[in-house]
């Protein structure tokens, strides 16, 4: 079933052994995190921190923090299974003639119903409401140690269109710099920053903290403007998001949220933020952003702070990265429908690095595949690398594709320099926001593609041997070697020895 509360959500982590309790008292400040990123690296449970220094409120970190968790939050067994509700939502294709067809194809389209959210009267998110608001008494983490100060580091940010009430919900990380006022990180290329400019001087602004999971992940998307996450949200967890009226602000905000935030974003009071302790696994630098002014805070009786820790991968948001990857495939393929799969891998924290298996048709199509992801928008534009390779390589299998990109690429036929805008994190680019991308295209070549020779198969056995060895397996005594060796999850079982041994 859908998770309509982050405690509900909570409790079946807890029933389904995913969620480790600390008792014992810890610091916001560095010690939480470090907690949080051992635990994360090891592949442990998600954390609830119940005696936090300093604060009243209990701290939940890694709930997204490994394949199981992350589709639990998504009600799925797995990714796969999430993404093949998408491909079942957006299929095109006319309804045959019978009768059975044409009911079929509407309850195709019956889910489309949740996308529009509900607005009730009252909302658990206002059991409290603070008009003296103070942040201090929030335990806001300070993850490492060159942070410019306390950072919320998994807000929902609430805004909405001026000139069309269409609202957004972004995720921008927040340092708190007082009692009542944060920095606003909305880069140049989010959508809060698009809302922002069009407002002016002052921006109606809520932000909520501790949502349901499938909200929170919609929040981190990278929704085209015209799928607000509301909706969005409403699709993934197959029932209407409910939204309640803020108290200060001309905005809704999740009705059952633990916390919500109320204010406005000053774009005339532009101060220091940073530096802060990235995705990248280095520090993002200080720059200038705009001021966020609090009106407000509401939250639930005995709310839990939502958090998560970002640095070195792999950390909690690449399962997050991993569901964005499976989800909009099936998107991604209405518009590439020569793509067959992708991945995009944590160590290049995912704007980093592309992989595309494509069914290649005619000379060029990969570096036609390239341009056209670059302009994809939010989805795409900012990827720094794209590898295309071959239908039959295996995207997931991380030292297979480095095999095949080694072996088949020509440096000055197959690498395409692209200058554009790159992610404001990007610290490789020799300016911020703008910068080079670059493709690769390790497809094998044909005589139309200037080739002249012949292309060298691959060494494949041959499939009857392949079958008797398998047969066999026992017989040779290899199956107890075999269960002595764990497949590695992030390089996946592909790579994997366990996998290379079984070759199944």
């Amino acid at each position: 079933m859908p998770f309509d509360t982050l405690r509900a959500f909570v409790d079946a982590l807890r029933k389904a052994g995913e969620l480790h309790e600390i008792t014992a008292q810890v610091d916001p400040y560095l010690e939480i995190s470090e907690i949080t990123d051992r635990v994360v690296k090891a592949g442990g449970p998600a954390l609830l921190f119940v005696n936090v220094k300093g604060s009243t409120f209990p701290v939940l970190t890694n709930q997204f923090g490994s394949h199981r968790r992350m589709a639990m939050a998504l009600d799925a067994e797995r990714l796969d299974d999430v993404a093949a509700r998408v491909r079942a939502l957006i299929d095109l294709s006319p309804p045959g003639s019978s009768l059975i067809e044409k009911a079929a194809a509407l309850m195709r389209l019956a889910p489309l119903a949740n996308a529009i959210p509900k607005t009730v009267r009252d909302g658990s998110v206002h059991d409290v409401v603070m008009r003296e608001p103070d942040l201090t008494k929030l335990p806001i983490l300070t993850t490492w140690p060159l942070d410019g100060g306390p950072y919320i580091t998994l807000p929902l940010v609430i805004t909405k269109d001026p000139r069309t009430n269409r609202p957004n919900v972004g995720m921008y990380r927040m340092q708190a710099y007082n009692a009542r006022e944060t920095g606003m990180h909305w880069q140049r290329h989010k959508q809060g920053r698009a809302h922002a400019d069009a407002w002016g001087a002052k921006v109606p602004v809520a932000v909520a903290i501790g949502c349901d999971p499938a909200l929170t992940y919609a929040a981190t998307a990278p929704l085209p403007p015209v799928l607000d996450e509301f909706a969005f949200a409403g699709l993934l967890r197959g029932k209407p998001v409910q939204l309640v009226d803020a108290k200060t602000v001309d905005l809704k905000v999740p009705a059952d949220a633990e916390f919500v935030l109320e204010g406005y974003v000053d774009n005339e009071d532009v101060r220091t933020e940073g530096p802060f302790g990235d995705h990248t696994g280095v520090y993002s630098l200080a720059d200038l952003y705009p001021t966020f002014k609090i009106t407000a805070i509401t939250h639930r009786r005995n709310p839990i702070y939502a958090a998560t820790v970002v640095g070195k991968p792999p950390m909690e948001d690449a399962w997050i990265g991993k569901a964005t990857e499976r989800i909009f495939l099936p998107l991604l393929q209405m518009v590439l429908p020569e793509v067959v799969d992708m991945n995009l891998p944590v160590e290049g924290g995912f704007h980093n690095l592309a992989i595309v298996s494509i069914k290649k048709s005619y000379p060029g199509h990969a570096k036609k595949v390239m341009n056209a992801l670059w302009g994809l928008g939010h989805m795409m534009m900012l990827t720094r690398t794209l590898v295309v390779v071959d239908a039959d390589v295996d995207v997931q299998d991380a030292r297979g594709v480095a095999w095949f990109v080694f072996n088949n690429i020509a440096p000055d036929r197959d690498l395409v320099m692209m200058p554009g805008p790159v992610d404001d994190l990007d610290h490789g680019s020799y300016s911020v926001a703008y910068g080079t991308k670059v493709g690769v295209d390790a497809t094998r070549k044909s005589a139309s593609e200037g080739y002249a020779r012949e292309w060298p198969p691959d060494i494949v056995m041959s499939d009857d041997t392949r079958a008797r060895v398998d047969k066999r397996w026992r017989e040779y005594g290899l199956d107890a070697v075999a269960r002595q060796l764990v497949p590695d999850e992030w390089s996946g079982q592909g790579s994997s020895a366990y996998a290379r041994l079984m070759r199944r």
